[in-house]
């Protein structure tokens, strides 16, 4: 069966969280909970056929519905960080949950992460599908407008996982949202020896709160040079401002290609099985982060402790806090106007 559908817990006021599987030609498998519209599962083959599950997460629904970093959640209203929890919007000032030291992050701790989605499931001719409807009310977690929003999981024959997002709003608003997936391609272990490359001569520095200072920064001579494969743990460990700032990669690239169209944004590649990852999006960046928190308190799926670096994410978005630099792209949705984006991983093996 292309999708199916079973319960995976019910939260503490008793609401029945669902689980949707999607499965493609090639038995890649992805999962998907109506909790936070997570994504729970991705099992994709290595270079021989064999099966495993590439993204962190736990086994029960328990351990998510307490704090947890985020892992496979879909996150807005604004994902990544708005400095200070404030911003301004035609000239009104807003105020937002301060829940990352002194800023804003990834919509506050009661943001689309902790929603329960409704969901109906789909084939359409790309594979199955799945179609995940939330509805934000104004002021909610300090935001404006009512905001509707649709997200689309599609797995293709073509193996590939496409996201799409739409969002509407009934007054000005602003919008980033994105999926907050931890990738380890071996199943397991560090993700330092996976090679990654990045479609981006630029990134953003950051401060010591990972707020960006506001400079378009070339990666060329910097440990934050991804244009050509390399190894994430090769210059990791570097004596670099901008590492310490974020404790290990955890900034915005800017993408070559800029908004618009589906480009290629990122490549990941991991020897021992032969994974490869392409990220294609539509957005004008992408958050690497290195997994630089996890600490081995988490345990996640069959026991496995999740130690410093044992995933990371690529997190296809706007960048953080352009509602308080305007030099950066737009995150202002008016009404009338869609807040459209698309992302899309496509894994294939190699020697």
């Amino acid at each position: 069966m292309p999708i199916t559908r079973d319960t995976f817990g019910t939260t503490e006021d008793g609401i029945s969280i669902e689980r949707y599987t999607l499965t493609n030609g090639n038995r890649l498998e992805a999962s998907i909970m109506t909790y936070g519209g997570t994504l729970l599962a991705l099992r994709v083959p290595d270079r021989l056929g064999q099966l495993a599950d590439v993204v962190l997460g736990f086994d029960t629904l328990q351990p998510y519905l307490i704090d947890h970093p985020y892992f496979g959640s879909l996150v807005g209203r604004f994902a990544n960080r708005i400095a200070h929890g404030r911003f301004e919007l035609n000239g009104r000032s807003y105020t937002l949950a301060r829940n990352n030291g002194p800023n804003h992050l990834h919509g506050g701790p009661r943001g689309f992460h902790r929603a329960v989605w409704s969901a109906s499931d789909q084939t359409s001719p790309d594979g199955p599908s799945l179609e995940l409807r939330y509805d934000s009310r104004d002021g909610e977690e300090g935001y404006p407008g009512n905001l509707s929003v649709m997200v689309v999981y599609t797995l293709s024959d073509q193996d590939e996982l496409r996201i799409d997002y739409a969002a509407t709003a009934d007054q000005d608003t602003i919008i980033n949202l994105t999926n907050h997936a931890y990738f380890n391609l071996a199943g397991h272990g560090s993700i330092l020896d996976h090679e990654l490359e990045l479609v981006a001569a630029h990134f953003l520095p950051v401060d010591q709160t990972s707020i960006p200072l506001g400079e378009i920064r070339p990666v060329h001579g910097t440990p934050m040079d991804f244009t050509a494969p390399k190894a994430i743990g090769l210059h990791i460990g570097a004596d670099d401002e901008q590492l310490r700032n974020g404790q290990g990669y955890d900034h915005n690239w800017v993408l070559d290609q800029g908004a618009g169209s589906l480009g290629l944004a990122a490549r990941l590649y991991e020897s021992t099985t032969g994974r490869v990852m392409e990220t294609y999006t539509t957005q004008p960046g992408v958050q690497f982060y290195s997994g630089n928190l996890l600490d081995g308190s988490l345990t996640g799926k069959g026991g496995q402790r999740y130690e410093k670096h044992a995933g990371l994410c690529l997190e296809t978005q706007h960048f953080p806090d352009s509602p308080n630099q305007p030099q950066f792209p737009s995150t202002v949705l008016r009404p009338g106007e869609t807040f459209r984006q698309t992302t899309m991983y496509r894994f294939r093996t190699r020697d």
